[in-house]
Formats: C-alpha cells, structure tokens, sequence
C-alpha cells in the first residue's frame, strides 16, 4: 500500500520526544501529520517556536507536520499515534471517548511502554475498555529518539492481531534508516517495552555504584529470563523476548547513556531518592511506575523475579541498593535455564 495514498493524514496524541519523534520522520516521509500535545500551552509554544523546545530542542517542524490542539480533529485521522505514559493514559482515552472521535475506522498505534499500576493492565486492555473494540498496534523496539531523527540505522516492531493491518503499518512507518518488523504477538510486545525498563533502572543502579560491564551483563541475562517467564504466564511467545521488542529493547535502554530509567537507577546508585528524582524531571521514566506492576504481577502468577523484586523494594521498601546486591548474589545456587 502507497502509506500517503492509503493513510491521509495521520495524527499523533502526546508531544513527549518520541511522539515528537514519530511525527517528524512521518513528516519527512512527506505524510500530512497533526501533532497534539495534551497541555494547551505546550500547543501554543509549539506552535510559536515551530518545534519542540521542551523534549526537542533544534529539531525544526518539517512543513507537513501542524500542531493540532483540538483532539477531537485529531481523532478524524484513520491512524493515530497515542504516545501517552501509561499513568496517564486511561484519562486521556476518556477524554477521547467523550469526544466522540473513536471508533472501527480509526487504526490506533500505541508507543507507550507500560503495565497500569491500579489495575495491572497492559496497554491494550486499556484501550479496549475506554474505546471499545477499536483497531490496536503497538510499535516498540531499541529506539532512542535523538538517534533515530539523526537516521542513525535503527529497527523497531509492529504488532497488530491483524496481519493485514500490521503488514501497512510496517509500511508507514518504515524509512530508509528506520526498518519496521511486523509482528502478531501482541501481548509479548507490549511485555517486552514494558518489562525491559525494570532491568535498565537495576543496571543504572549498578553503574551509580560503580560496577562494571559484568554486572550489568549479569542483569540483563537473567532480566532477560525474568521477563520471559512472566510473558510466557501471561499469554505471550518466548521467541518473541529474544528480538527487537525483547532484547534488542533491553540491551538499548540498559546501555544507553540517553535512556531514562537507566539514567534514574544511576541517581539511585549514587543515593539519591526516589521521590527527589522523579519530582525533577520533565520526562516520564516508566519503569518506576511498571516494577509495582510487575512485582504484584509475578506475586498473582507465582513467577520468581528476583531483580524486579529487588529494584522494588529499593524504590518503595526504603533498602539499600548494597543489600539488594548482596541478596541477590548469595541467593541459592541452581541451574541456568533459559526462561
């Protein structure tokens, strides 16, 4: 399918730096594509600035890409992009329910990486009890925003039930330095994006206390097997962790000096707080919402995590980063096994 011809416009709810992101290299592709963000003010400043100063600074609006501040014009495109943080997502579908802008003809992609801590929902549980039986994809995979608009070779993966669906898809949103894989299992997708920024916050915290590419090497294998056993319990294919939207998604946020829950366990290491960290940034670091979902997850399904119990109870339990590393080297010796 020719994406201009078969798409129109599309639009992209949430003005962060990878909804930003995805709106610019659309834009590029010459594609017609409305930017909202979800504050009125950042509109108007976007709008005034003819980029995105808050997330993006120096990266110029291509002249195909507006910013839209009404949402329910924005609901009219047949794709929409939702790059909302998870802990803010079920009210904006609300407010986009109440809009009235919803519905079967609408394909909407999903950027967010996140587990609902209230009710321990993945993304796209969300959707369908806020919209209804609305078309769902979500895109995810190793992709750190500033390296992706410099068309730094990246991948990424779509996953839709609908192969029909996720095979356009790959096509919209794949460019030249951008490669799109399309995917069916949903569920490990969305798992994998999620998951995958407990491990990056439990590296952070062992370069803030001055381990080497060992440990960290350490964390993300057994991370790695953490999160397949919980996807394997909730529904989702152990092939699909060992790709792009599984390890390559891993690797990436745990090494990327770019990546923000990397970045917040690094502060952790040093001794900072929780509460001090989060109260300065201006992004969300989703990980330190989904470790209280995926601690009382793997607690509901009876699946041994160890580091995930270990990051939580340093960000809420008040201990030591130190004893957490000594609890978890000197836990009983067994067998590696793969999941």
């Amino acid at each position: 399918m020719n994406s201009k011809k078969g798409y129109g416009k599309v639009s992209v709810i949430g003005a962060g730096s990878w909804g930003t992101t995805l709106a610019v290299i659309l834009a590029r592709k010459g594609l017609s594509v409305d930017l909202h963000s979800v504050f009125a003010e950042h509109n108007r400043e976007m709008i005034r600035a003819g980029e995105n100063s808050l997330f993006l600074q120096g990266v110029r609006f291509p002249s195909s890409l507006r910013i839209n501040p009404e949402l329910q014009a924005c609901l009219e495109s047949k794709v929409v992009v939702v790059a909302i943080p998870v802990k803010f997502l079920r009210g904006v579908l609300k407010s986009a329910a109440s809009a009235g802008g919803a519905g079967l003809e609408n394909v909407f992609v999903s950027v967010s990486k996140g587990i609902e801590g209230r009710s321990l929902k993945r993304v796209s549980e969300i959707f369908a009890e806020e919209l209804g039986p609305v078309r769902f994809a979500a895109l995810s995979g190793p992709n750190i925003a500033k390296e992706v608009l410099q068309g730094v070779p990246s991948t990424s993966v779509i996953a839709c039930r609908e192969k029909g669906y996720a095979k356009q898809l790959q096509q919209l949103f794949s460019t030249p330095e951008f490669r799109v894989y399309s995917h069916q299992d949903l569920t490990g997708v969305e798992l994998g994006g999620a998951l995958k920024n407990i491990i990056a916050l439990a590296c952070g915290i062992s370069d803030g206390l001055g381990f080497g590419t060992n440990t960290k090497a350490a964390l993300v294998t057994r991370g790695l097997v953490e999160i397949t056993r919980l996807g394997k319990c909730m529904g989702a294919v152990q092939e699909t962790f060992w790709g792009a939207s599984g390890l390559g998604d891993l690797v990436t946020t745990c090494f990327s000096p770019h990546s923000r829950n990397r970045s917040v366990g690094e502060r952790i290491g040093k001794g900072e707080s929780i509460r001090a960290i989060t109260q300065q940034m201006n992004m969300v670091a989703e990980g330190v919402e989904t470790v209280k979902s995926a601690y009382h997850l793997s607690t509901r399904h009876r699946v041994e995590m160890p580091i995930t119990h270990e990051v939580y109870k340093v960000l809420y339990k008040r201990k030591t980063p130190q004893k957490a590393v000594s609890d978890l080297m000197q836990r009983p010796l067994k067998t590696e096994r793969p999941s």
